[in-house]
């Protein structure tokens, strides 16, 4: 069971993520009926032993098999046209979040508030405590209040960065000299990890992403504490 379960998507802590798994699953859908009626028809042709020598051209047929498919890439593409507007939709944000790629780690910089920018690095595996993430923990974790709109303004310093959290829906590119942006919303308290998903060089594997999402009178607290020292 464990193996079937690292098949399939996260656990979705965001409305997009849920928006991106219902579609997911609309289309699963689709094409697993497309593969049954297809593999139908194969074997009933395989097994079926009449034949119509006066048989020349069947122009119901051809219409049909033609306008079908559109009509069910009809039902694909306009969901999916959807989604693709909703997740590039910046919905009046309360927070922004810039996050600068480098090689191999992490800069963060609220720039809401004074003196609120760290740096986050992998904890190596030798100095990490026995309830940590291997190759998954940070050192300065990404603290962020739940059910906030949230904007992430992602750059990058030297390569192509790609900064990605698979439980919030969120992937976009890091590129050196220009500014990209999304949006995400948490709506729920939690750990959410994620991982450079761009290959940037020889410790690609090594700049993971953790946001650590707390109800908004934590975070207030915290964003205070990181701006005094």
């Amino acid at each position: 069971m464990a193996t079937w379960a690292n098949l399939g998507l996260q656990d979705s802590a965001s409305p997009l993520m849920e928006q991106l798994i219902f579609f997911h699953d609309h289309a699963l859908l689709i094409l697993i009926m497309i593969t049954i009626l297809v593999g139908y028809l194969m074997t009933m042709l395989f097994f079926n032993k009449f034949t119509n020598r006066f048989l020349l051209h069947g122009q119901t047929i051809e219409i049909i098999w033609t306008v079908l498919p559109a009509v069910i890439l009809l039902f694909i593409a306009l969901p999916s046209l959807r989604l693709l507007y909703l997740l590039d939709e910046i919905n009046e944000p309360m927070i922004t979040l810039k996050s600068i790629g480098h090689q191999w780690y992490w800069s963060y910089e609220y720039s809401d508030f004074l003196n609120a920018e760290f740096d986050s690095y992998m904890i190596p595996t030798n100095e990490m405590s026995t309830d940590g993430f291997r190759l998954l923990d940070v050192d300065n974790r990404i603290v962020l209040p739940m059910n906030s709109q949230i904007r992430i303004l992602v750059t990058a310093a030297d390569v192509i960065h790609s900064w990605a959290i698979p439980a919030l829906g969120v992937k976009i590119d890091g590129t050196p000299g220009r500014l990209n942006q999304t949006n995400f919303l948490m709506n729920r308290p939690g750990l959410y990890f994620g991982q450079c998903s761009e290959i940037c060089g020889a410790n690609h594997s090594f700049m993971p992403i953790v946001i650590e999402s707390v109800p908004v009178n934590h975070f207030i607290k915290w964003i205070s504490s990181i701006s005094n020292s």
